[in-house]
């Protein structure tokens, strides 16, 4: 939607904060930052949750200005648990489904937005981009965290360049609205970053990075087994979802490559940390864990690849739901 053909009444940004941590303090946090950021500007925040948040009437009576969702309906983390992060795609598809905004933005519920985050969302959005993620940083000093934190926004540690990219983070990404509504039919069920973003860029789209638009992943609980599942779960959706764009002739080569990927996935994130010149000591000291993790994302591509499903196949609630 352009600015002359966007109405008063909506907002000028819509946030949808999906609940990964759950619990009560990771999203007042989260919150907090945004309304800061906030301030001053027409933005809209939705909050849909399942049981994994709690508190929410007090949440509700802190932040009047958010939308909270009760998404209980359609989503049962239990029936996902660990094995899976399609709960939390559900979530973002139900926010995205409420949002008004003409631009429309993803942040989690452990991620802390910088106080001009909102204000450098929107300056992003002013120019021809449909699509405009930012950067993430780490936000606890351990091992632990900065190990998954390679492995998963490495590519995203400022300085990124400001410009063209082929990869966007759901935990820190924007669109203009009328784009994404182009593509609803991608998302309407379950937001896969993967998906949507891959099909804007077919469909000649640009995707953009912006410094300005920082991030900040505070993972407080993060254990080393439920790091290991989720690394196992997020390979096998991404390899899953790759499958679904390529012959099964291509799924037998990934495959049979897939157990190269612990030693080139490794190196990748070796590169880029150097090249960015920060916590280099971080980075070295937490090498094992990462090469671990890596072995573990790899498997789960390998059987990503051959199964060409993202996860186990089972019908959730929402899916349930809407085709009734």
């Amino acid at each position: 939607m352009n600015e002359a053909n966007h109405k008063p009444d909506e907002p000028e940004l819509s946030v949808v904060i999906a609940i990964i941590a759950g619990g009560q303090e990771p999203t007042a946090t989260c919150l907090e930052a945004l309304a800061t950021s906030a301030r001053g500007l027409n933005v809209e925040c939705i909050v849909p949750y399942d049981e994994r948040l709690t508190g929410v009437p007090e949440l509700a009576e802190r932040f009047p200005w958010v939308e909270f969702v009760d998404a209980r309906f359609a989503v049962d983390s239990g029936q996902f648990g660990s094995s899976s992060r399609e709960h939390h795609d559900i979530l973002r598809a139900i926010g995205l489904s409420r949002a008004r905004g003409r631009i429309v933005a993803l942040l989690e519920d452990h991620g802390i937005p910088s106080l001009d985050w909102i204000p450098a969302t929107l300056e992003a959005h002013r120019g021809p981009s449909s699509a405009v993620g930012g950067a993430v940083e780490n936000g606890v000093d351990h091992l632990l965290n900065w190990a998954v934190y390679y492995c998963d926004f490495g590519r995203y540690q400022n300085p990124v360049a400001d410009g063209p990219s082929e990869f966007l983070s759901d935990s820190n990404v924007s669109y203009k609205r009328e784009v994404l509504q182009g593509v609803k039919h991608l998302w309407l069920d379950a937001f896969h970053e993967t998906s949507v973003n891959w099909e804007l860029r077919r469909l000649g789209h640009t995707l953009r990075l912006n410094p300005r638009m920082v991030v900040r992943q505070v993972r407080q609980t993060l254990r080393l087994l439920p790091a290991l599942r989720e690394r196992y779960v997020w390979g096998r959706s991404f390899a899953g979802t790759r499958a679904a764009e390529i012959s099964t002739l291509g799924r037998a080569i990934f495959a049979a490559l897939s157990f190269l990927l612990p030693f080139l996935l490794t190196f990748r994130i070796v590169a880029r940390g150097f090249s960015k010149r920060r916590y280099l000591r971080k980075l070295v000291c937490s090498l094992p864990l990462i090469f671990l993790f890596e072995v573990i994302w790899s498997g789960g591509e390998f059987m990503g690849y051959l199964t060409g499903r993202a996860e186990p196949q089972r019908q959730t609630k929402y899916a349930q739901r809407r085709a009734a």
